[in-house]
């Protein structure tokens, strides 16, 4: 059996490399955008990423799904402040649509994992 690297991990690389294109947009906001909805946005994105991240670093398969489910719930709380930030006007139509695909991709790679996860939990529990 190979080692794979936390790296190796795609639904990893995508939620790293969103919450960084985030960093950037936020960056460019007014101080008050920055300081309410900005925090917010950027805290949430940089969840989903560190998240999978705290999870893979654990030993047991159960602790590592847990944080998966944590950071599924990062994804779902920046995609509500993706909706805030275009209703506020601090993204454009374009932006927001882009940065909601590439959310919607992030969450089905992390469902895929996590049921990757839950199969290889159950081979382990039969052996």
């Amino acid at each position: 059996m190979s080692y794979y690297s936390l790296e190796d991990l795609e639904v990893y690389q995508l939620a790293e490399g969103f919450s960084d294109e985030i960093w950037m947009i936020v960056s460019g906001w007014e101080y008050f955008a920055k300081d309410t909805v900005g925090k917010q946005i950027v805290r949430s994105a940089d969840s989903i990423g560190a998240n999978i991240a705290e999870g893979y670093g654990r030993y047991h398969f159960k602790e590592n799904r847990n944080f998966c489910f944590f950071s599924r719930g990062s994804i779902l709380e920046t995609k509500g402040w993706l909706i805030k930030s275009k209703n506020r006007n601090l993204i454009n139509e374009d932006q927001f649509n882009s940065l909601f695909e590439k959310l919607q991709s992030i969450h089905l790679k992390l469902n895929a994992y996590l049921k990757f996860i839950g199969k290889n939990a159950k081979v382990k529990a039969d052996q």
